[in-house]
């Protein structure tokens, strides 16, 4: 009986001696991995929320000059040969390359040789309301617009000259980076309204 004693004393011993140190090196190991993959996830998280007012703003330029282009050639006081960029055509209205954000001048239209005045953005303040004290605004000195107005071809190569294609690039630097970033937008315009 004594060694029936001696044998479970020893069989609970077996079972009560836990986890070895290897075990818990491993499994803090694995722990580790996943908790630094989900950091990664979390920054990234983080600087692609820190970019969206950016994003959302040079979309809202793009999409400005866009309706310029357009209003440009309802106006009946512009011609067709006017809407193009001015190395286009002697009486094209469209700075060529990459301008500053201004103002629209007396013609209404921007991206055009009368813009003038570094342009701002308005946000509201703590309070949600633009209109009050708080407001908070945001010169956009970071953005750069180009509107670039080109012929399109047929198939067979020759130029429509009923239709032009337009490019507008709105580019600006990410904040705490030096990385440039740029939103595109296309479409197309025709001669008639």
């Amino acid at each position: 009986m004594a060694r029936r004693n001696n044998a479970a004393s020893a069989a609970g011993r077996r079972s009560q001696r836990g986890f070895m140190l290897i075990e818990v090196m491993v499994s803090m190991v694995v722990l580790m991995v996943g908790l630094v993959t989900l950091l990664g996830v979390f920054a990234l998280a983080l600087a692609t929320t820190q970019t969206a007012q950016q994003d959302m703003i040079a979309k809202q330029l793009a999409s400005e000059a866009m309706e310029s282009v357009i209003t440009a050639r309802q106006t009946t006081e512009l011609t067709w040969d006017s809407v193009q960029n001015q190395s286009a055509s002697a009486s094209g209205i469209f700075l060529d390359g990459f301008q500053p954000i201004l103002n629209a001048g007396a013609n209404g239209v921007v991206g055009t040789s009368d813009d003038s005045g570094a342009r701002v953005l308005t946000l509201p303040g703590k309070d949600g309301i633009i209109g009050t004290s708080d407001d908070v605004t945001l010169p956009l000195t970071n953005y750069q617009r180009r509107v670039l107005i080109s012929p399109v071809t047929d198939t067979t190569g020759n130029t429509l000259s009923d239709l032009r294609s337009v490019t507008i690039t709105v580019q600006y630097a990410v904040p705490r980076t030096s990385v440039k970033k740029s939103y595109i937008l296309t479409g197309y315009i025709s001669q008639y309204r």
